[in-house]
């Protein structure tokens, strides 16, 4: 039998590094006595994202002028390499794609790039233009939402979810392996803390994400029939670019905030993602100094608060985290965030140097309809949930107007038996909110049949594969470019272990039998050993 792999705690050193990481790029060059303004590296990073992230060698043969031909590379088992598929995705803006504004680079990047791709592999100065891969992807029943398991480089596995609405695309990112929070209702706690992606890897989420839709986006093309009519293509069109980016993946992002701040800004950047400032959404447990950085940073995009209790004790029984950060300070670094750039307005204006902190009505209402700031708060059979603590979280909220969005608890393999309210209780807990000023919604569930929903990404690399934890059953062909399909799991004995799905399914039948026969005999000697003691006592009676 197999030896069963341990798990990696920690992760390795990149080599190669992402070409996506612009820091760490920038520190290479440097070190090798070059140095890039500004201008050059937005054009370098421009072009490459317009060549739709080829590998490096084709990208600098393309970049000498060189004719590339381009294509898929398929593997011997089947799947598909995503870091070689070189098909282009639509760009989002006129200044990405604009035709013929391919300014000259310096010959010391080009000559750097090249010695890059002749490089020995373990070379500390090794870049790649995509270091990670999708080691499987499934969609959901209802095709409208797809699960990304992505590898790292090392081994590590993190999970980005698809989400397709009406006329739109989101993107659910992670920006760490495992998470050190341990919510004790959140499936990614189970995991603990592996490490942190770097910007590179948060962005190339975004690449293998752009490149499904490409794909399928040009499949609904080629069946459609000839006389499609504008509007379904109109439609079509949209649906092939990510417009919404949520951190609400694997991870917590203000604790790797280096690697977020710069993925943000990337993803923002109109030469690249080119995404409006309110299209992505960092969401925090709560990490309270670095809320205001983000608001000193980058209070353009939304921050998003998880919550999910209306008080401090009831808070910390299923947040551990929350020890030691006060309830009331989070949602005063939320609302400073909502009002930061209210607030930069009026200091630009000299009529109201004074008027620094209060806001009136008009004010607020103002900036909560750009949904700058946001409570996430999941709802959970108990305590959290009842019309008291829907009546304390409106108090709490009471005169900021801030956005509450109510999550519908979605089943995870965790620890305690957890369970989510009836609609019906949901959405008197939404009014009661509401009537206290904020606008609460409930949140719509997507991906629940392949754990995909909030709250449900882990990844089990015992086995070296990946598994949700809900374990399907799900059809094989949801599962696109994977070399694993999710089956069912077998209920385990404690003190066994089991390798691969393979292994289990041709040694646990074997195993299965000859317990059931133990158990046979071992209830047919029970019954004889009780005839025998009853045909013992009626004969010592008869004497």
């Amino acid at each position: 039998m197999a030896a069963k792999q341990q798990v990696k705690r920690f992760r390795d050193p990149l080599c190669p590094k992402p070409l996506l990481d612009r820091a760490a790029f920038d520190k290479a060059l440097k070190a090798n006595g070059i140095t890039l303004s500004e201008h050059h590296f937005d054009n370098f990073y421009q072009r490459l994202h317009r060549s739709g992230y080829p590998p490096l060698d084709e990208f600098v043969a393309e970049l000498r002028g060189e004719v590339v031909e381009r294509g898929v590379s398929s593997n011997d088992d089947g799947s598909v390499s995503v870091a070689s598929n070189t098909t282009n995705f639509r760009t989002k803006n006129s200044v990405s794609s604009r035709p013929g504004r391919k300014s000259q680079l310096p010959k010391a990047l080009l000559e750097f790039l090249s010695n890059n791709v002749s490089a020995e592999a373990d070379s500390d100065e090794k870049f790649a233009t995509i270091t990670s891969k999708v080691q499987m992807h499934q969609t959901s029943a209802d095709g409208t939402t797809t699960k990304l398991a992505v590898e790292l480089q090392d081994g590590h596995v993190v999970e980005s979810v698809l989400m397709r609405h009406e006329g739109r695309c989101t993107l659910c990112v992670s920006s760490q392996v495992g998470c050190a929070m341990g919510c004790t209702f959140c499936a990614t706690g189970t995991m603990g803390i592996r490490g942190s992606l770097s910007s590179g890897e948060i962005l190339e989420q975004l690449v293998h994400a752009s490149k499904i839709l490409s794909e399928e986006s040009r499949d609904d093309m080629m069946t459609d029939e000839e006389g499609t009519d504008r509007k379904r293509q109109k439609k079509q069109k949209r649906m092939d670019l990510i417009r919404n980016i949520v951190f609400m993946g694997m991870g917590e992002p203000l604790n790797n905030y280096r690697n977020v701040l710069a993925a943000c800004r990337a993803m923002i950047d109109r030469r690249l993602w080119n995404l409006a400032h309110n299209r992505v959404t960092v969401s925090t447990v709560g990490v309270a100094s670095r809320m205001r950085d983000l608001t000193r940073d980058l209070p353009e995009v939304i921050l998003a608060l998880s919550l999910h209790a209306p008080n401090q004790p009831m808070r910390e029984k299923i947040v551990p985290s929350a020890k030691g950060t006060p309830i009331e300070s989070l949602i005063e670094a939320l609302d400073s965030h909502m009002m930061a750039l209210t607030k930069r307005k009026l200091l630009e204006n000299p009529q109201e140097d004074d008027k620094t902190t209060d806001f009136n009505i008009e004010e607020r209402q103002s900036a909560s309809k750009k949904k700058r700031a946001m409570i996430e708060y999941v709802m959970l059979v108990g305590d959290t949930s009842t019309i008291e603590a829907a009546h304390q979280l409106g108090k709490l909220c009471e005169g900021r107007h801030l956005v509450v969005n109510l999550i519908p608890y979605n089943k995870t393999d965790v620890k305690d038996k957890l369970d989510c309210p009836t609609e019906e209780h949901m959405q008197e807990f939404r009014r009661i909110v509401s009537s206290y000023g904020s606008f609460c919604s409930i949140r719509r569930t997507m991906g629940a049949d392949i754990a995909g929903a909030c709250g449900q990404l882990v990844v089990e690399q015992e086995k070296k594969q990946v598994l949700d934890i809900e374990d399907g059953p799900f059809p094989k062909d949801n599962v696109k470019f994977g070399r694993i399909v999710a089956t069912p799991r077998r209920k385990k004995s404690s003190g066994t272990d089991s390798s691969s799905s393979e292994e289990s399914s041709g040694k646990q039948q074997p195993t299965d039998r000859l317990l059931h026969q133990l158990t046979v005999a071992t209830a047919i000697a029970a019954s004889l050993f009780f005839v025998s003691a009853s045909l013992l006592v009626l004969q010592k009676r008869r004497r």
